[in-house]
């Protein structure tokens, strides 16, 4: 099978984690791929690092140049199928293939993982109706597309995947808590994401203010930047919790940050779902998450991490108090965690999800 992938997205995202581990997988399994994507973008760079052929182009006044970009790709027949993995690639993909003749169209496959409802207008309908699968990342997120129009019989739901690591030793958890200044005895939280009002980081800064009564050591990292670092900055200076606060800012190593934890936190109001808390339970960290969007997909409440209803100080400081108050709960929800992704969302399944949506594609043929 020959695949060609289309990212325009320029920062590196979950999507675009996504997207370098299908492009690995697929290679893996003896099928070719290569990708579409922006000058200067995060994914371009890695996947071209791990020996993907890259094709750059202009995202460009309306994707004008990029449907250019794929229409000339796409133009001596190779390719099987399209795949776009965002947004912007969904209307350069559509525009592309609607210029081309029908009999010479490729089956077009679309990856959504946001719950906003599809646009309403004509051509905002017409990109979803054109495709031969759209692929949810989320049972919640297939029924947020149908409900905005996406036809039903042409939703997959693929659950994105985490590489399942080696666990941490001694050695590492220790070096990683000394490169953010963190002894060993000290109780550190963390979450991992950009920082925006949806993510909901200021709920841990007053959460861990509530936490510090019972565990005065208690630190919190949050490793991401964004518009809200200031702001949030500000919160703890006012909690009085500007030395407990690490602003870590954007961490390409990240995975020096999971093991320095000993509880990951994901405040997030509106989660398709979620790449920062898989790779936590897969390193076998005892996760929280806020029981919204398709976040109640992945944990089992009590069993491979914990749920809380949303902004409550208090009762995410419960939740965390319950781990660090307990070992051996902790240690259970971590090792149940992990085997949690090894058996629904592991990079593994992905790609084997997705093959099957692309062979189903390709027997459908249509556009």
């Amino acid at each position: 099978m020959k695949v060609l992938l289309v990212d325009l997205e320029t920062e590196w995202r979950g999507g675009q984690n996504q997207a370098l581990l299908l492009l690995k997988g697929l290679r893996d399994r003896g099928h070719e791929a290569e990708l579409v994507t922006a000058h200067s973008s995060a994914l371009g760079e890695r996947a071209r690092t791990a020996g993907t052929p890259v094709h750059l182009t202009s995202r460009g006044f309306f994707r004008v140049a990029a449907a250019q970009k794929v229409r000339n790709v796409l133009r001596n027949g190779k390719f099987d199928l399209v795949h776009a993995n965002e947004a912007h690639a969904v209307t350069a993909v559509w525009l592309a293939l609607w210029q081309r003749r029908e009999a010479s169209r490729v089956p077009f496959v679309i990856s959504r993982r946001v719950g906003y409802p599809i646009g309403k207008a004509s051509l905002a309908q017409a990109r979803y109706r054109t495709a031969a699968r759209i692929v949810a990342n989320s049972k919640w997120v297939a029924e947020q597309a149908a409900a905005s129009g996406a036809p039903r019989e042409k939703l997959s739901v693929v659950y994105e995947g985490a590489e399942i690591p080696p666990r941490f030793t001694a050695e590492q958890r220790q070096h990683a808590r000394a490169r953010w200044g963190i002894s060993q005895s000290t109780k550190l939280l963390g979450c991992v994401g950009v920082l925006l009002p949806d993510k909901g980081q200021e709920w841990l800064i007053r959460a861990l203010a509530e936490m510090k009564r019972e565990f005065p050591g208690t630190k919190l990292l949050l490793a991401g930047d964004g518009p809200c670092r200031a702001q949030l900055e500000a919160l703890g200076r006012e909690l009085g919790l500007a030395d407990d606060v690490i602003f870590a800012g954007f961490v390409r190593d990240v995975e020096n940050v999971y093991a320095a934890l000993d509880v990951f936190l994901l405040p997030s109001f509106f989660e398709a779902l979620n790449n920062s808390l898989l790779a936590a339970m897969a390193y076998e960290i005892p996760s929280i998450a806020f029981n919204k969007g398709a976040l109640g997909e992945i944990i089992e409440n009590g069993k491979s991490g914990l749920l809380v209803s949303g902004p409550d100080a208090a009762e995410i400081s419960d939740a965390a108090l319950k781990i660090l108050r307990d070992h051996n709960f902790a240690m259970s929800l971590g090792r149940t965690g992990r085997a949690r992704i090894e058996e629904k969302f592991s990079a593994e399944k992905m790609v084997t999800g997705m093959i099957q949506v692309y062979e189903e594609s390709l027997r459908g043929k249509a556009v």
